[in-house]
Parts: structure tokens; C-alpha cells; sequence
């Protein structure tokens, strides 16, 4: 069974071959199924990914950049491991609603590292979901945590932020994602990334 194909991370795996996938990376397009339920290893995977969310000063990571087929995510609105009232694991998330107001605001993402551009998100999200207790839960914000909901949650449905860029963002980012998709090409060549999985339909 392929290492996409196996939908949790192995314990053993968690802090030594956990690893951001890098764009172009088929994990990033696939959709991730949902939680049916809950174990050990998925609470190994949320803490593998947390910790790996924290080593990279991110706000947000979910189970797809961790080439995981399971739909969880893992976010800290202050990028501070030390603040725990912002620290929150989603799984099988759902936005309920969506404001109508769309803010557009410059946004990056750990699979494209050093790459941002202006996207459009609506201001604010109810969004529903279970944490690691199998408790459901539901949170209405704005601004800078809607838009890491959403951004993380269109992981889960293999979207990118890259997708929701306008035109002149798109212009913008190719010399960017030529390198990316080189360097992907390059370590493939050098056997560091197994090839391409053919889609899921």
C-alpha cells in the first residue's frame, strides 16, 4: 500500500518522516475522506502535525500537506505554541455559513513557501467540528482565523490558494510555481519523491 494510499501517518513516523508535501505534490489535489473514527494514531497525527505547524511559524496545516487522506486540520491563529486558547484540531470540518462581505487580503501557504498573493475570502465563518474527544463544536469568527479556516479547509477538498488568486496574482506567481514544479521534477528524477499517483475521480 502506497504511503498516500494509507490514510494515517504511523506513530513511528511522526517526528522523523512527517514532512510538508511541496507543490506540485498529487497528495495536494486528492480530496481527503472523512474521519469515521477516532484512535490513537489520529491523535498522533494532529500532535505530529502540530508540532510541525509550530517548527514552521505556521498558522495553519492540514492532514493533505502531510500527504494524509484524512480530513484534519491543525491551526493556531497566533502562531505561539504558548497559546493554547488559540490552538485548535478540526476534524471532518464543515464552514455552516459564510458572510456575504469578501475581504481580499495577501495570504500564503507551507506548501508554496515564500510565496504569497492577495486572495478573496469571505470576512466571516461559522464553521462546525469535532476535536480530538469526539466532542462536536462550533466557532464564529473573522478576518485573519475565518480566512485560515477556509484556506485549510479547501485543503481538505484539494484546493489551493493558488486557484482563488486573481489575475494578476496568477501572473505574478508563475515564475514562482515553475520553480516549484522544477524542483519537484528534479527530486523526483533523484528518487526523493516516488512518482506521480494517478488521481482519484
Amino acid at each position: 500500500m502506497g504511503e498516500y494510499n494509507n490514510p494515517i501517518l504511523r506513530a513511528s513516523k511522526r517526528a522523523t518522516l512527517m514532512q510538508i508535501v511541496k507543490y506540485p505534490h498529487p497528495a495536494l489535489r486528492h480530496k481527503a475522506a472523512p474521519v469515521t473514527a477516532l484512535s490513537k494514531e489520529i491523535e498522533l497525527l494532529a500532535g505530529g502535525m502540530l508540532e510541525l505547524m509550530y517548527k514552521q511559524e505556521g498558522l495553519g496545516l492540514a492532514a493533505p500537506q502531510v500527504n494524509s487522506a484524512l480530513r484534519v486540520l491543525v491551526m493556531n491563529f497566533a502562531a505561539d505554541p504558548a497559546k493554547k486558547d488559540h490552538e485548535f484540531v478540526a476534524i471532518n470540518p464543515v464552514i455552516v455559513e459564510a458572510s456575504k462581505q469578501i475581504i481580499d487580503d495577501r495570504e500564503g501557504c507551507l506548501s508554496f513557501p515564500d510565496l504569497y498573493a492577495k486572495v478573496r475570502r469571505a470576512k466571516k465563518v461559522r464553521v462546525q467540528a469535532y476535536n480530538l474527544k469526539g466532542e462536536l463544536y462550533e466557532m464564529t469568527c473573522e478576518d485573519l482565523p475565518a480566512r485560515v479556516w477556509q484556506h485549510e479547509i479547501d485543503h481538505l477538498d484539494g484546493t489551493l490558494f493558488i486557484d482563488k488568486m486573481g489575475m494578476v496574482g496568477r501572473l505574478n506567481s508563475r515564475k514562482a510555481l515553475k520553480q516549484f514544479e522544477e524542483e519537484y521534477a528534479e527530486a523526483q528524477r533523484k528518487g526523493e519523491i516516488p512518482p506521480d499517483l494517478p488521481p482519484k475521480l
